[in-house]
């Protein structure tokens, strides 16, 4: 007689509230850090993110893996949604057994997104901003720029102010408010007011240049998270050109970087000057307090999975 197998538990789902309960944004910071710095992981080996253009949008595939673990972020983009009520960005995380490839969890997709793009950037500024870090200036309105003031201030806690820029007054209004509800002053601003920022982050769907680089103060540091893609910048070229310049990998920003793309194209930026993220971690990149600083990330696959391990980690200590 053929014996039927006992049925296998349920695969362990990490909500968004379940993310932000085990990994806070401090947490989400040191292991993009520990990963980059002892982890033994170079971003430039990884896979390149797959885009798959399918009906209404796009489909994107992320895999990663270490000796230990593995994992693959499924995601669609859907230009169309938000007319329907429904979100732009969706997706599911998987996390595996890295020798094994057993599911150990199913995270939500967007929820870590949200969660370690803003942690890459802390990463980033952690290293290249000044420490006397008093004000902010966001462009956007969504998660992700709600997820750059929470990184900001994990890294610079002496941040005191933040200027919102946004397309929709009513979004604008709304998230000053939530700025001061966390402690902190905030106003409504213009692309002009970055000429008083201590750091600036683009978080926006824009594809071209938010604001003029030449405001800027020698000391910003500018973190550009919004595109992946060669023709969509947030950043013009002088800024790329004069500033001290970071990508998560030097085949990523040749590849996906549009901000980093258009200056190569326009001769205003050598690629020579271009330092990796991994280096800046690893203390290796020399910051000139003479000139801005400028991270560009597009998002890889290998920062979803830090970020996934961690919230794991913590919840099987918590549960067990």
């Amino acid at each position: 007689m053929t014996m039927t197998p006992p049925p296998a538990a349920p695969l362990p789902h990490l909500d968004a509230d379940a993310l932000a309960r085990l990994v806070p944004m401090s947490a989400a910071v040191d292991a993009v850090e520990d990963v980059l710095v002892g982890g033994g992981l170079d971003p430039e080996a990884e896979p390149a993110r797959s885009v798959v253009g399918v009906t209404g949008g796009q489909l994107l595939l992320m895999p990663s893996s270490t000796a230990t673990y593995a994992g693959v972020k499924v995601a669609s983009v859907t230009p169309g949604n938000p007319a329907l009520g429904l979100p732009r960005v969706q997706g599911l995380y998987l996390l595996l057994d890295g020798v094994t490839h057993q599911p150990l969890a199913l995270l939500d997709g967007i929820a870590l997104t949200s969660l370690r793009t803003p942690a890459v950037s802390g990463a980033a500024i952690r290293r290249l901003a000044v420490p006397e870090v008093r004000r902010l200036l966001v462009f956007g309105t969504g998660p992700q720029a709600w997820g750059h003031v929470e990184a900001v201030r994990a890294v610079r806690p002496g941040l005191t102010h933040v200027d919102v820029v946004g397309r929709d007054r009513g979004r604008v209004d709304a998230f000053v408010a939530r700025c001061r509800e966390a402690g902190l002053t905030a106003a409504a601003a213009t692309p002009d007011d970055v000429a008083h920022a201590d750091v600036v982050c683009c978080c926006t769907t824009a594809r071209e240049p938010l604001f003029d680089s030449a405001l800027l103060a020698p000391h910003a540091t500018v973190a550009a998270v919004g595109s992946h893609e060669p023709d969509a910048r947030e950043v013009d070229e002088r800024l790329v050109g004069r500033a001290t310049v970071v990508a998560e990998s030097r085949s990523v920003a040749m590849r996906e970087c549009g901000d980093i793309v258009q200056a190569v194209a326009a001769a205003a930026f050598d690629l020579g000057r271009l330092h990796t993220l991994r280096e800046l971690a690893r203390d290796e990149v020399p910051v000139d307090d003479t000139r801005p600083r400028l991270f560009k990330s597009a998002g890889m696959a290998w920062e979803d999975l830090a970020v996934a391990v961690t919230a794991y980690e913590r919840a099987q200590k918590a549960d067990g």
